[in-house]
């Protein structure tokens, strides 16, 4: 039985079809949902979203004809098939990095308005992202591991694709518990990018599961991926091709926890007042101010000794 390459490996015939028509069907919905982040001036809030499309664009331009190079023959399988590897993982060591950017710009506009829990919680993603990819890295290094060179990057990209998958549903979750008490709506575009990085984290999770438990991608699971690549990018489209509801003015209980930890987070990032501490010398002192506090002393009702107007004085 005869192969199609494409974009996660070989797959019969039976189902190359499909698979050809989603990945054009991801090729539109991905020109759509990008040229409407242009069109609706949104580019400098969703600059990494946008930037993710852009790779998925750019490899589908690359994989297409490979998939019909290797279908027709114009290259060898086994040699279309090794420039699939080693362009494929990279863009996907690229994509989870954009989509970790994008879920922190996500994270940075839906605290807007609490700028203490903002700084706060951009400072703690930040360093949950930089271990968390450190641990990825770190894992990928393993007494039975084989392939080299080669196998190292796609462990360690694996890795970190489990890494950015789990950040970007624990803010679906927390996006979800905050969308009203920080004056969104389910309408929001804040909402429909988290939900669409939401579902394609959640195939990549299942995607990796899936390589743990087989080696086999010729499954109907290329299929579901498909269709569920093709419903990420529909959805973004769609947030972005309608008007956004204007955000409402948040009005907090005094007791919201919300408040409490917006007060604190502010007052931990205040800085500190600057007192003097011990002799200061005059020489410190401007000629106009230390004039002004020889007059001040002269005022007083039992004047001191003159205020020296040098450590010689």
């Amino acid at each position: 039985m005869s192969y199609l390459l494409t974009r996660r490996g070989y797959l019969r015939v039976t189902q190359g079809t499909i698979l050809d028509v989603l990945q054009y069907l991801e090729v539109v919905f991905c020109l759509a949902a990008l040229g409407l982040i242009v069109f609706r001036k949104q580019w400098e809030d969703y600059w990494a979203l946008g930037c993710f499309l852009g790779l998925r664009v750019l490899e589908n331009a690359i994989f297409i004809p490979l998939l019909y190079a290797g279908h027709t023959g114009l290259i060898e399988r086994h040699r279309a098939y090794n420039i699939y590897v080693y362009t494929y993982w990279p863009g996907f060591a690229l994509e989870s990095i954009l989509a970790l950017m994008a879920v922190y710009g996500i994270f940075r506009l839906a605290m807007a308005p609490l700028k203490g829990l903002q700084t706060l919680g951009m400072l703690v993603f930040r360093w949950a992202a930089v271990i968390s990819a450190a641990v990825s890295f770190g894992a990928a290094f393993s007494p039975h591991l084989k392939g080299g060179a080669k196998g190292y990057m796609i462990a360690a990209i694996s890795q970190l694709q489990r890494t950015q998958g789990i950040l970007t549903l624990c803010l679906l979750l927390f996006v979800c518990f905050a969308v009203r008490p920080m004056g969104l709506s389910y309408r929001s575009r804040i909402f429909g990018v988290s939900l669409g990085l939401s579902v394609s984290a959640t195939t990549n999770l299942v995607q990796s599961a899936w390589l743990a438990l087989t080696s086999k991608m010729y499954a109907e699971y290329s299929v579901v991926n498909g269709v569920a690549i093709c419903l990420t990018f529909a959805i973004w489209a769609a947030y972005f091709a309608f008007p956004e509801p204007k955000r409402r003015i948040i009005v907090l209980p005094t007791t919201s926890p919300f408040l409490r930890w917006n007060q604190i987070s502010l007052a931990l990032g205040d800085d500190p007042g600057f007192v003097a501490v011990g002799g200061i010398p005059p020489d410190v002192f401007a000629p106009a101010e230390l004039e002004i506090m020889q007059r001040a002393s002269g005022k007083m009702v039992a004047p001191p000794t003159p205020f020296p107007r040098s450590l010689g004085a």
